[in-house]
């Protein structure tokens, strides 16, 4: 019997960015509740996992110790970030990553998460592993970025680099391209880093375009199919299925690392792709399917962006159940419902992939789908 493993985030609740902050930890944590009211952690085949947060060492492995030291120093003292100094490590006060007390031990615990499923997959002691409070790809070796403190998707990858693995790829579905993880292995040929996302002509981090693509020996090994604003689910599942999945298969990993924003889609107030709620459960089918058919199943999925309570956790549930082969009830729990709403005070779409159609400015749905699809041509033509 195949087994997923659940992998909590110790101190999750402590990554907080302030009350009105984007990035708010009740997100993950309804996602985590939706999940387990929905029965999926009490399955014969799936265990769950309270990891301990990473080491220094094991963090040091990807970031710069002098910044670690600045990570821990401002975490210590936050009011110190209002500094020249803070903003040199990305951390300001009024920055999209200010500094706050424990962000340290916070971040650590988020890295400690992703190794913890990365080495239970490589080992064999699970199949496939969620990691709902990781996938902070934005932060950089020696920066914080994009709500991004320690880039948790770089410390579980170089720890299966570490651990024996001679290829891993990194799959990026978020709609911000994946940055600091592609700049941190952009020299790396054993990663492939691969992500979809909105264009940077018109969204953070305004990187992500079709020339990047490694350097050195590891020209090729950096994939990047960026979509214009509207292109919505045709441009979006295509990227998917005809530029990343044929640059996993040529490049024959032994582990797929996913990170699965959920901020694709069209009701995101922080982008503006247009992705609907069925398109989640076709991809995560082609990335299980990519998994099982090129690395004997070994997948570690990670959390990362979205930023309505509405789509989050809907889409991450069905995450987890794709990875479980568990069939849901198009009607959510009840009682995760009431909660949810009470908690949120927010009106929740009750069913599981309801969705409405999405608002797109007269005339751009047909210009957006044009060039969406010309990015996707344009992006395989690269890989041949």
């Amino acid at each position: 019997m195949s087994t997923t493993l659940f992998v909590k985030t110790t101190l999750g609740a402590r990554y907080d960015l302030g009350d009105d902050h984007p990035f708010t930890p009740l997100r993950r944590e309804l996602a985590a509740e939706l999940i387990e009211a929905y029965g999926l952690l009490d399955r014969d085949d799936v265990e769950v996992l309270d990891p301990e947060p990473a080491t220094d060492e094991e963090i040091t492995r990807v970031h710069a110790p002098a910044y670690v030291a600045a990570v821990k120093r401002f975490g210590e003292q936050p009011a110190l970030a209002s500094s020249l100094e803070a903003a040199q490590w990305g951390l300001a006060a009024g920055g999209d990553t200010p500094a706050f007390a424990g962000m340290h031990e916070a971040a650590a615990a988020a890295c400690g998460a992703a190794l913890a499923g990365a080495r239970a997959v490589w080992e064999g002691r699970a199949d496939r592993a969620l990691v709902c409070g990781a996938g902070l790809h934005h932060a950089f070796a020696n920066k914080a970025a994009g709500f991004c403190i320690y880039n948790d998707p770089a410390v579980a990858i170089q720890g299966l680099l570490d651990a024996g693995a001679e290829r891993v790829a990194y799959i990026d579905i978020d709609v911000h391209h994946g940055d600091g993880t592609q700049w941190i292995f952009y020299e790396e040929p054993r990663v492939l880093t691969a992500s979809v996302h909105e264009s940077g002509r018109y969204l953070f981090p305004g990187t992500g375009g079709l020339a990047e693509r490694g350097v050195g020996a590891a020209e090729g090994t950096a994939v990047n199919i960026p979509l214009p604003p509207y292109s919505g689910d045709g441009p979006y599942r295509r990227a998917v299925e005809e530029v990343i999945v044929p640059a996993v298969r040529s490049f024959r990993p032994d582990v797929i690392v996913t990170q699965d924003g959920a901020d694709p889609h069209h009701s995101d107030p922080l982008a503006h792709l247009t992705v609907t709620m069925p398109t989640y459960p076709h991809v995560y089918r082609v990335l299980h399917e990519l998994a099982d058919e090129v690395a004997a199943g070994r997948w570690v999925a990670l959390g990362g962006g979205g930023y309505t309570f509405d789509v989050v956790p809907r889409a991450w549930a069905l995450l987890f159940a794709e990875m479980v082969g568990a069939e849901l009830d198009p009607q959510l729990p009840e009682s995760w419902l009431e909660s949810a709403r009470e908690r949120t005070g927010q009106r929740l779409t009750p069913r599981l992939l309801d969705d409405v159609e999405p608002v797109v400015p007269e005339g751009d749905r047909a210009r957006a789908d044009a060039e969406g699809n010309a990015v996707v041509d344009q992006a395989a033509a690269l890989l041949r």
